[in-house]
């Protein structure tokens, strides 16, 4: 698997924006910022169009001397959790100069929250901040009115529903090492919230840190304890419509893991050979794995897990792939947009998987798989709102499993005998395969070389076994 990391800033781009100065995108903050003035700024990107902010340079954009690292990232998390809701943003970058070193904080847009601070909602201008108008407030409850199901209390879950190893891997991967900042760390990604635990005596109840929705998805041992609609479900169909020949796979756990097996379950099941390109013979795969990735990914982060009774759909057919993910697209978002705008309803599940590698940050990665499947000859992928989801449909490329040249299909002689070539030929000519089938072909071999031969293709991902025991058939992949 592939993976990607959020996007950087390059050291050119670093001594540019610091040359440039400040402005509606840019602002610098010194070292000695207090938590409330960071917060500010930060709130009024989020309010905006976003921006970074370099912390750690004066208002002159000089780098300053003996900046810890470590420091600033604290007072980050800090700021973001002064903000109402908390503002979850990627992991800051560390950035070197001649003079010391400084923290990048990227601010995405299209962020889903209205951001205030003590009551106060900001945005910015120029390189000011400033109070929003009524306006402009105005619009962005319009735009931002989805309260952040993610963001609630995951019902009846403990830290003790959370799964310590992920937890210490994730926090590793981002250089955390201290136990003492695993509860901070996860508090300021959205996956930890406060909540009332119990009774404590007087009416009064205690208060503990409780995972929230994006926590137990994230990292919770058994997500579907709490939300069985959490999951993605499979299918591979012999033809080109639904019917009662398919493989089926229901995938739980967490989310990361949910796109693992999601992806694993189309390259098992995915079709190859070879097809003609203008004058050339190429071998290629039935769906480009990049496009399936991303579409997959961008089902699991951005779809509705306050829907009940609807999970992730994945069907495979032979001349297309379809994903379907439970909830309309959010904000301002629409088909007509789609590739221009941002909106991210769950930012913090959003968050943590780019923080893993699975996602960017700032970009949905529409455009790839369009332009992916244009520079494969494909059909554009195919965008749809249903009326309680949405739809991605991607075309196959239409393959050939045998030779162009010869009426007899090549299947690899190296690792075929010919009693499995005439089982290929047999399926490629009638659709499938049963054990009686092979049989009467080759009718000199014993019961367990037939059992022996059909095994081996299926594990040279030429054949599709479907069915159990005696209903047991094979189709071509």
């Amino acid at each position: 698997m592939i993976f990607r990391r959020q996007p950087s800033i390059t050291q050119e781009e670093f001594f540019a924006q610091l040359e440039n100065g400040q402005g509606e995108r840019v602002a610098f903050a010194p070292a000695k910022t207090a938590a409330k003035t960071l917060a500010e700024t930060l709130a009024a990107m989020a309010n905006g169009g976003g921006g970074t902010v370099f912390l750690g340079v004066n208002a002159r954009g000089t780098i300053q001397k003996d900046n810890d690292a470590e420091a600033l990232r604290k007072l980050v998390d800090q700021a973001g959790l002064l903000a109402e809701p908390p503002l979850i943003l990627p992991v800051p970058q560390t950035l070197s100069g001649e003079r010391g070193t400084v923290l990048a904080v990227q601010i995405p847009p299209g962020l889903p929250h209205i951001y205030s601070l003590h009551g106060q909602y900001l945005t910015r201008s120029g390189a000011e901040n400033r109070q929003l108008t009524t306006l402009e407030l105005r619009r962005l409850l319009l735009e931002r009115g989805d309260t952040g199901f993610e963001a609630q209390l995951a019902p009846g879950a403990t830290l003790e529903d959370m799964d310590e190893a992920r937890v210490v891997r994730y926090l590793e991967l981002l250089s955390f090492v201290s136990a003492d900042d695993v509860p901070q760390a996860l508090l300021a990604r959205g996956c930890l919230g406060y909540g009332a635990t119990g009774p404590r005596g007087k009416g009064a109840q205690d208060v503990q840190l409780v995972p929230t929705v994006a926590g137990i998805l994230l990292f919770g041992r058994n997500p579907q304890q709490f939300l069985r609609s959490a999951e993605v479900v499979c299918v591979r169909y012999a033809g080109n419509t639904m019917g009662d020949e398919f493989v089926r796979q229901d995938i739980g756990g967490s989310l990361p893991d949910q796109i693992r097996q999601a992806e694993a379950f189309v390259m098992t099941n995915m079709r190859r050979g070879m097809r003609i390109r203008g004058f050339a013979r190429e071998d290629t795969d039935q769906f480009p794995i990049a496009v399936v990735r991303e579409a997959i990914v961008n089902a699991i982060a951005h779809r509705d897990y306050s829907i009940r009774g609807d999970g992730i759909r994945l069907f495979m057919f032979n001349d297309r792939l379809e994903i379907y993910s439970p909830g309309r697209l959010p904000g301002h978002v629409t088909l007509e947009n789609l590739v221009e705008e941002r909106y991210s309803r769950n930012e913090a599940i959003v968050a943590v998987l780019s923080d893993m590698g699975y996602i960017e940050r700032l970009g949905y990665g529409i455009d790839r798989m369009i332009a992916t499947m244009v520079e494969q000859g494909l059909p554009e992928p195919e965008f749809a709102e249903t009326s309680a989801g949405f739809k991605v449909t991607l075309y196959a490329a239409g393959l050939d499993l045998g030779d162009a040249e010869t009426p007899k299909p090549k299947w690899g002689h190296a690792f075929l005998n010919e009693r499995q070539e005439q089982a290929l030929a047999y399926v490629q000519a009638n659709g499938r395969i049963t054990n009686s089938d092979y049989q009467r072909l080759v009718p000199d071999v014993s019961a367990e070389t037939i059992r022996r031969d059909l095994a081996d293709l299926v594990e040279q991902n030429l054949l599709l076994r479907i069915g159990e025991k005696r209903a047991t058939y094979y189709i071509l992949k």
